[in-house]
């Protein structure tokens, strides 16, 4: 983000009752429209517009194929986070298509879309509520290999529930509670998340969504798959010991499918901690040190990977989830035999 000064349209445009001033001012998740050249806003928009089309399909295509696989309820956590990646991918293409059209923003309805549409706030809904949703996932692994005999309550399956709800929930309580207050409209252009009551305030909440939705998931998803591979490894010797012709074929599958979970939410979780890290390390300098001055193309890549990550995730879950991949291989193999009978009647007619 550039320095704002005296002479930005922000500032000279304020009203004399307002603080202003020269300082730089930091950044948080919230700040993905830079005062910048249009030119630079415009191949970022169409970018990130790019990928929540992809994102859609692929999102769209990995629910389907849970659905299909019938492990839409055995797996629920894993297709809300899913869902909300999709929800997250669909308002990035309404938000950066409105983005693209120049919108003049006047009265009530001006300031609604402003502050619920432009700023990104409905796309970081789903974002928000997938973050949250790593962390419950791993704890419901934690608890499933762990503890078996609790998870197997029905109160826990409740909690899964629950659970799901308490992402969509929180999320949207807790962007709209920042987006609101700080957004505001003059002369028909939206300013978002520039009326923190000052700069301490902003770093508050930089510094909270930093350790709650970054370090927190992080932690409990290492915490968790940790202690889940320490006794994996440990009931793979006991099996080992006590193996016999006839074990149950049931039990092994469903082991299997166990461990493709876990093997897939570990790759998701890690491509997580990856997307994100360069838009929290670009926003810590900024809001830790007045002299850090963020380019606009380094935020710029920063904030398009944590963009990334909702559009990739599918791809994960396509490659490592077997129920998944076997619908979506069965699928392109009928599709394959479909196209190659028709070519078949083709050159027969002919």
């Amino acid at each position: 983000m550039e320095k704002i000064t005296d002479e930005s349209p922000i500032i000279s445009n304020l009203s004399g009752d307002m603080t202003t001033t020269t300082d730089v001012t930091p950044i948080s998740r919230e700040d993905v429209n830079p005062l910048t050249s249009r030119d630079s806003n415009f191949y970022f928009s169409c970018a990130v517009l790019a990928l929540g089309v992809v994102g859609t399909a692929a999102n769209a295509l990995i629910l389907y194929a849970m659905v299909a696989s019938k492990q839409h309820k055995k797996q629920l956590l894993i297709f809300n986070q899913n869902a909300l990646d999709l929800f997250g991918s669909v308002f990035t293409i309404i938000s950066y298509s409105l983005k693209l059209s120049n919108i003049y923003f006047v009265g009530f309805f001006g300031y609604f879309l402003c502050a619920l549409v432009i700023t990104d706030n409905i796309i970081w809904w789903g974002i928000c509520g997938s973050m949250i949703s790593l962390a419950t996932i791993s704890v419901e692994r934690y608890v499933k290999v762990v503890h078996p005999q609790w998870s197997k309550k029905k109160l826990f399956k409740r909690l899964k529930y629950s659970a799901a709800a308490f992402t969509w929930i929180f999320s949207i309580i807790y962007m709209l509670a920042i987006s609101f207050p700080t957004t505001m409209v003059l002369h028909g252009a939206c300013y978002p998340y520039y009326l923190f009551v000052d700069d301490v305030a902003r770093v508050i909440q930089f510094l909270t969504d930093f350790f709650f939705f970054y370090l927190f998931v992080n932690l409990t998803c290492i915490f968790s798959y940790w202690r889940i591979l320490i006794v994996i490894r440990r009931q793979a010797r006991v099996m080992a010991a006590h193996s016999t012709a006839g074990s149950s074929t049931g039990q092994a599958q469903s082991k299997q499918i166990e461990t493709s979970v876990i093997k897939t939410m570990i790759l998701v979780t890690a491509f997580y901690a990856l997307s994100f890290m360069p838009f929290y390390i670009v926003a810590l300098l900024a809001n830790l040190s007045p002299t850090f001055v963020p380019t606009y193309s380094a935020h710029g890549v920063s904030v398009f990977a944590t963009f990334l990550y909702t559009c990739t995730n599918p791809f994960i879950y396509a490659t490592s989830f077997n129920p998944v991949k076997k619908v979506l291989l069965d699928k392109l193999s009928c599709k394959k035999i479909s196209e190659q009978a028709s070519e078949h009647v083709a050159n027969r007619q002919t």
